[in-house]
């Protein structure tokens, strides 16, 4: 069988046409009667914004940006990630230091032994938490899902992606799909804050998803436990281009694109409760022997409050006490 490769790592695009498209679905899979092939338009939204993520938002070195979009369209017996699952070695590296290599690797070993992955196609890095990347692609009517991987930079081993989304509903391809996206953690680093060092995760654990409260350790980057969820951190937009024939070898176009009006780039206002750090010990007790000493202890402000949250609380406390030595 015939196999196309254009592969320009984290440049323009990347595209691989590896799968057999007369596979016929495994038992149970929802067959998808549309027919032929669809093309789409993918746009990814960042609204990873220092309004919606308050909290240790970085600013330099590198400031908030992310990843180019590494995308797969496949059948039900292929996963590129899963939550509750291992992330594989190409996830890992992709996750915690954008190389995608290893997971085209990955992708296009499944494409020849089960069949199963029809292309891999990519879009653009952003080099700012909240501006948009594009790009086209072409899904079959037998290998209809879509799933794909943006890493959040910087972060240990954080992203946001999409698991196996079907653009095929019955006789017909969707026209829309719209959905936010939350962060994840492969894993394999255990790192608690956009900046921290590498520091593997022994054993490694399974992708789980961030919470406002998981991990719950409030040195963590998403620690918000004010809120019982938190705001997007991206989106995606799948929009139906046209109807098409099967093309066995075709191009992708990628594009960084200014922020338009068909998309919904509102972005959310989180709290952030000033943080500050345990008391001191007490101080000595001062003063005259002929009065009440005074003994004093002290706080410092771990983080400011953003946003409309808590202000902080006094940072100097101080406390009667009996004078030593006094006659």
């Amino acid at each position: 069988m015939a196999m196309c490769k254009v592969w320009k790592v984290f440049g323009t695009l990347f595209v691989t046409v590896l799968g057999c498209v007369r596979c016929l679905p495994v038992d149970g899979e929802p067959l998808c009667t549309a027919g032929g092939s669809a093309k789409y338009s993918l746009i990814f939204t960042g609204k990873w914004s220092r309004s919606a993520f308050p909290k240790q938002y970085p600013l330099y070195r590198p400031p908030a940006q992310w990843s180019p979009l590494m995308a797969v369209t496949h059948s039900s017996d292929y996963h590129m990630w899963r939550v509750g699952e291992y992330a594989s070695n190409g996830v890992r590296e992709f996750a915690e230091k954008s190389e995608a290599w290893t997971l085209m690797r990955e992708v296009e070993a499944s494409g020849e032994k089960i069949q199963s992955v029809y292309g891999v196609f990519s879009a653009p890095a952003i080099p700012n938490g909240v501006e948009q990347t594009s790009t086209e692609f072409e899904v079959h009517a037998r290998l209809s899902l879509l799933s794909f991987m943006v890493r959040i930079v910087p972060s240990p081993d954080w992203f946001v992606g999409g698991d196996s989304f079907d653009l095929c509903e019955g006789d017909h391809w969707k026209e829309q799909m719209s959905v936010d996206l939350y962060p994840y953690d492969a894993g394999t680093d255990s790192g608690f804050t956009f900046t921290s060092p590498n520091f593997a995760t022994i054993p490694q654990e399974t992708i789980t998803e961030i919470t406002s409260t998981s991990p719950n350790h409030p040195v963590n980057s998403f620690f918000y436990p004010r809120l019982t969820q938190l705001p997007p951190i991206a989106r995606v937009t799948l929009t139906k281009v046209k109807d098409s024939q099967l093309i066995r070898i075709s191009t992708a176009q990628s594009n960084l694109i200014p922020m338009g009006n068909e998309i919904d780039n509102s972005v959310s206002e989180t709290p952030l409760d000033c943080e500050v750090s345990t008391w001191s010990s007490w101080g000595l007790c001062m003063g005259k022997c002929t009065d009440t000493g005074i003994k004093r202890r002290t706080r410092y402000i771990r983080l400011n409050p953003a946003n409309s949250g808590n202000p902080c609380p006094e940072l100097e406390e101080e406390e009667q006490c009996v004078l030593d030595n006094c006659v």
